[in-house]
């Protein structure tokens, strides 16, 4: 039975006038995703063979011309293919002419002949005619993992040891965390991916950070922000209270009449950035009550209460006007 002749371009998923560039981003996109490693389903091997026989053609710039040429349909090329007398299987015009027990095919004024044995050794492999197709060396395919870190870490940075499992085991690395990583950023092991096949290099290991919940901070992008509690006389009457960051603690100016949900910005007080600018950090004032009033207390806030004209649900519906 004769097997189908593969279309090397739609192997790939691209069109026959892919450039080279897209040729490598289709095979490797696509020998990640079917890798025996990584792909265990059924067909996920044989899938992997045709990307990389159609990648170890279409790579080559002499190889693709002669496919492009003679198309999917270079399998029905028999061996003792004579063109003068025979004709052109592909149908087309061609002449040959032979030399020993070589094939030539003549594409025409002002091209070069074809040598019709090479060709079928180039696409059968080294081996020429009746060759096995060797897929080659091929990459091993990148893997992902997730790194959960603190924010304190995440500012910090350094050094640290993991240990991911994997294959029946387990296997520890030894990571440098840069200072001001932030939620989904993703940190490169170079070579410490799925093993390559047929002496292809191995893959890439990329750490995922994932944030921690932390009971302080509210991380967004390299931006924080942390709660401000604050007495009823200091929001009204303003002061300088100490707030915390992951650098330590901090002096922050709150102006007075603030009320609670008032954000005060801290510049660069955020998470680092070795590009670019840090991030900043927001002081959230939240005013807080005396859970138990002492008799002073009760009598000056019943004070406050006859003297004040306050009416603070007449405030917000004003400033929601």
């Amino acid at each position: 039975m004769t097997t189908p002749a593969r279309d090397y371009y739609g192997v790939l998923g691209l069109d026959r006038g892919a450039s080279t560039e897209e040729i490598q981003r289709a095979y490797r996109k696509l020998a990640r995703k079917y890798h025996p490693d990584v792909n265990k389903d059924p067909g996920a091997e044989e899938r992997f063979k045709e990307i990389g026989e159609a990648y170890q053609v279409l790579s080559d710039p002499k190889s693709r011309q002669r496919y492009d040429r003679f198309g999917p349909s270079w399998r029905q090329v028999p061996e003792d293919f004579d063109a003068a007398t025979a004709g052109s299987p592909f149908g087309g015009g061609f002449g040959s002419r032979t030399g020993g027990s070589r094939v030539w095919v003549d594409t025409g004024p002002g091209q070069s002949d074809l040598d019709l044995e090479d060709l079928l050794g180039q696409l059968f492999g080294s081996g020429g005619r009746g060759g096995g197709f060797g897929r080659g060396a091929v990459p091993g395919a990148d893997t992902e993992a997730e790194l959960e870190l603190s924010v304190e870490e995440a500012y910090a940075g350094g050094r640290r040891r993991i240990a991911l499992a994997g294959g029946g085991g387990s296997r520890s690395y030894e990571v440098t965390i840069p200072a001001g990583v932030t939620e989904g950023q993703r940190i490169r092991l170079a070579g410490q991916g799925g093993q390559g096949i047929g002496g292809g290099p191995p893959g890439d290991l990329y750490l995922v950070v994932r944030l921690l919940p932390h009971p302080r901070y509210r991380v967004n992008g390299r931006d924080l922000t942390v709660e401000l509690p604050m007495s009823p006389w200091e929001a009204a009457l303003g002061a300088t209270v100490p707030v915390e960051t992951p650098a330590g603690t901090a002096q922050v100016n709150v102006p007075a009449g603030s009320s609670s949900g008032r954000k005060l910005r801290l510049r660069g007080r955020g998470l680092p950035n070795p590009r670019g600018a840090a991030g900043d950090l927001y002081a959230e004032v939240r005013v807080m009550v005396p859970p138990d009033l002492s008799r002073a207390e009760r009598k000056l806030f019943e004070q406050l209460a006859e003297k004040s004209t306050f009416d603070p649900r007449a405030a917000a519906t004003r400033r929601s006007a």
